[in-house]
C-alpha cells in the first residue's frame, strides 16, 4: 500500500479581528501506510463553520484552539483506501474529525472516524442537514425552544445551515415562522421554503429598524428565538418577547471577530418581568440523541418536509476562501469545499 500525498492548512498567525487569507498556510504531506489499528482516507468533503474561528484564538473554550503550524481540523467525508482496523474496509464512506486535509492515516478512534449511516443521503449531507447543523436545529429548537402549534419562532441567521432548517423544523410543528437575512434573493429564499414573514436585516438599517420590521412580521410577538447572530437581533427579539418566551442561543457570529468588548442588549430586565429564558447551548450536549434525529429528519427529507442548499467550493485550496465568506453572506445554506 503506497503512502498519498495530502495537502492541509494550517493556521500561519493568530487572526486579530476578521481573519485574512495570511493567517493561513497550506503544506503538502504524506498520508503513510496504515499501521496496526489504523486506517488511511482520502477526502471527499470538508465543512466549514463559524465556531472555527473562536478555536483561532488561544483561548479556553469548549473546543480546544488550533495550534500554530500544525494540520487544522473540523468535519469531514471520506473513502477509506486502505485498512488495518477490522471496523472499516476500503471503499466505505466515513465521517471523521479530520477535515482541511485532502487524506489522513490515524487510529479511528482519534479522528472521530465513523461509517455513515445507510439513510439514501448524498455523503456531504452528513456535513449539513444530516450533520452537525442539522442536529444542532434540531436540538436547540426541539429540546430548548419547546415550540408549540400556534406561536411564533423568530430566526436570527435564517438563510444559513442552521437557521433555515430551525424555520423548516417549526413550520413542521405549526409554528409562525419568521426569518431574518442579508438582501433580497436570501429573503426571497427564506419565503419558498416556508418560512412566513422574511426581515431583511440589511434593509432595517439600525436596531430601531430591525425592532420595527420584526414587529410588523410578528404582530403577536416572539415565543421562540433562535439565536445565531446575537447583538443587535438579540436586542430586537427580547424587545418584541411574549412572556415565557425561550430563547435558545446558539451562535452570535456578528461578535466573533470584534477587536475589544461588545456592548449587549439593553433591554435585559425585560428577562425578569416577561420570565424570558435564555439557555446557551452546544450540539453535543445532545450527541446520545443523534440517531433519533438523523432517522427523523432522513424522513422530513424525503417527504419532501425540508428542503435545503448547498453552497460549494472546490478544491483543498479553497478551504479559507469558503470559511472568510461565511462572516460576509457568502452562503446560503451549508458552506462545503469539495475535495474529491
Amino acid at each position: 500500500m503506497p503512502s498519498v500525498t495530502s495537502r492541509e492548512w494550517r493556521l500561519r498567525a493568530r487572526p486579530v479581528g476578521e481573519p485574512k487569507p495570511s493567517d493561513f498556510e497550506l503544506a503538502t504531506v504524506e498520508s503513510t501506510e496504515p499501521g496496526p489499528g489504523q486506517v488511511q482516507v482520502r477526502n471527499l468533503w470538508m465543512t466549514v463553520d463559524p465556531y472555527m474561528r473562536g478555536r483561532m484564538n488561544d483561548a479556553k473554550s469548549y473546543a480546544a484552539p488550533f495550534e500554530l503550524g500544525q494540520a487544522m481540523n473540523g468535519g469531514a467525508i471520506g473513502q477509506v483506501v486502505a485498512s488495518r482496523d477490522d471496523s472499516f474496509k476500503p471503499g466505505d464512506l466515513v465521517s471523521s474529525f479530520a477535515g482541511w486535509r485532502e487524506a489522513f492515516t490515524a487510529p479511528a478512534v482519534a479522528v472521530n472516524l465513523a461509517k455513515l449511516p445507510n439513510l439514501q443521503l448524498p455523503s456531504q449531507a452528513y456535513l449539513g442537514v444530516a450533520g452537525m447543523p442539522g442536529h444542532t436545529a434540531w436540538s436547540g429548537l426541539l429540546k430548548i425552544g419547546e415550540p408549540k402549534p400556534g406561536e411564533t419562532v423568530f430566526v436570527s441567521g435564517a438563510a444559513g445551515a442552521v437557521g433555515s432548517l430551525v424555520g423548516q423544523i417549526a413550520k413542521i410543528r405549526g409554528c409562525h415562522v419568521v426569518g431574518s437575512a442579508g438582501g433580497k434573493d436570501k429573503c426571497d429564499y427564506l419565503k419558498s421554503i416556508g418560512f412566513d414573514e422574511a426581515i431583511d436585516y440589511r434593509a432595517a438599517g439600525d436596531l430601531r429598524g430591525l425592532t420595527k420590521a420584526l414587529q410588523h412580521a410578528a404582530p403577536k410577538g416572539v415565543d421562540v428565538y433562535f439565536d445565531n447572530v446575537g447583538g443587535d437581533h438579540l436586542t430586537a427579539a427580547i424587545a418584541c418577547a411574549n412572556m415565557y418566551a425561550r430563547m435558545p442561543i446558539c451562535g452570535m457570529i456578528s461578535l466573533y471577530n470584534a477587536t475589544g468588548p461588545v456592548p449587549g442588549p439593553n433591554n435585559m430586565t425585560n428577562l425578569i418581568g416577561r420570565r424570558i429564558k435564555l439557555q446557551g447551548f452546544i450540539v453535543s450536549d445532545y450527541a446520545a440523541t443523534y440517531s433519533e434525529f438523523v432517522q427523523e429528519m432522513a424522513g422530513w427529507i424525503s417527504s419532501g418536509s425540508i428542503k435545503y442548499e448547498e453552497t460549494v467550493m472546490t478544491g483543498i485550496e479553497k478551504a479559507p476562501e469558503a470559511f472568510l465568506a461565511l462572516f460576509s453572506g457568502g452562503n446560503t445554506g451549508k458552506m462545503l469545499v469539495k475535495l474529491g
